[in-house]
């Protein structure tokens, strides 16, 4: 009986240990799609800082300034047509936001502020009041507030120094938003997930995670990067639950074997799919070195001879005969690709050199991008 109970409480915990296995290398869907039409919106709109301490733009080289200033001294009953301003005090900026989803009338967004002429530095200034425009031209939000920088510039007769970029910054809760945009999450019939790495096999897997968990084929694959899910009765009306549910459920997303490459910083990233068949790489240098050390022939005292400079030329060259030839057999894995390679002394670049040539030969079972 006790060894029945001792069977037992081991199947229990192979059980126990295998689903903690699988959770730890399964995602979240929250994790890897995203849902259509709950996005961000991005708002752009133009304006002036001012109170700036001589650090604005020089309205000679900026005239954009100069007539955003005559406009609005205008529009505030001040007339200034035809005098000369020589201000240095305003600088013309662009401002820019992000438009977070189902935000309502009367929120506020941070808003980020970017030097558009000549100014050296917006520390101190103060933004005035500025429409930001979404990408159908209308205004959805009012941007006004002091401006904080991440940076500073000071200078003397003989030096200067800058650090960070005193020529942007950030608002905090700068900007109040005006206009919502209507998007109706509650009426909706169907909802789509974009996944953020596109698979069919993910995709395909999804829509079974999600089809095992409403107990209905509602969840279909349309596509490698799009799964298409039919709001179920119980959930008229209230998609926020359905989806509440759907972005709890562990999925374990797979991807193509690629190898990715940035040859100006020398970075090599392979996943773990990338399988290598049976192939030799061998890798040495030849190093020639050349060394100029002229000198100065002086004649014998009692000849007619001329001062004259003799070259000198040295000659070395240096060839790897210590490397060796690495045999790396069919269907090793990702370790062993890279231990096979490091163990012959090989560094990145010569690294991305080899890879490539694998590839060439058509032993890297493997998709190889260059960035």
């Amino acid at each position: 009986m006790s060894a029945m109970r001792l069977l037992r409480c081991l199947a229990a915990a192979l059980v126990l240990v295998a689903a903690t296995a699988a959770a730890h290398s399964a995602s979240r869907i929250k994790d890897i799609a995203d849902i259509e039409g709950v996005r961000d919106n991005q708002l752009i709109g133009y304006g002036l800082v001012v109170g700036l301490q001589g650090t604005g733009d020089s309205l000679n080289n900026a005239p954009f300034t100069r007539q955003s200033l005559q406009a609005m001294l205008e529009r505030l009953g001040v007339n200034v047509r035809g005098v000369n301003l020589r201000t240095d005090n305003v600088a013309a900026v662009m401002v820019t936001a992000n438009l977070p989803p189902f935000t309502t009338q009367g929120t506020r967004i941070d808003v980020s502020v970017s030097a558009l002429g000549d100014a050296d530095s917006l520390q101190g200034g103060t933004l005035l009041v500025t429409p930001l425009l979404g990408a159908d031209g209308e205004v959805y939000a009012i941007a006004q507030g002091p401006v904080a920088i991440g940076g500073f510039s000071a200078e003397g007769d003989a030096a200067k120094i800058t650090r960070g970029v005193p020529t942007s910054g950030r608002i905090a809760n700068g900007a109040v938003v005006e206009r919502e945009i209507d998007f109706r999450l509650a009426s909706l019939s169907t909802v789509r997930l974009a996944l953020r790495n596109p698979d069919f096999t993910t995709a395909r897997r999804v829509a079974l995670a999600i089809n095992e968990l409403i107990g209905q084929p509602v969840a279909i694959p349309a596509d490698l990067a799009t799964v298409r899910v039919t709001v179920p009765k119980q959930f008229d009306g209230n998609v926020v639950d359905l989806l509440t549910d759907i972005e709890q459920l562990f999925v374990e997303p797979d991807m193509p074997a690629k190898v990715v490459i940035d040859e100006q910083s020398g970075i090599i990233v392979m996943g773990q799919g990338v399988r290598v068949s049976t192939v030799a790489v061998a890798q040495g240098n030849l190093t020639v070195m050349i060394s100029e050390t002229p000198q100065v022939s002086q004649p014998n005292p009692a000849t007619l001879g001329a001062t004259v400079i003799v070259p000198r030329t040295a000659l070395e060259v240096e060839d790897d005969k210590g490397k060796k030839v690495a045999l790396m057999r069919s269907g090793v894995t990702l370790k062993e690709v890279v231990d096979g390679l490091n163990a012959l002394g090989i560094g990145p670049r010569d690294l991305i050199a080899i890879l490539q040539a694998i590839k060439a030969s058509g032993a890297l079972q493997a998709e190889i991008e260059v960035m």
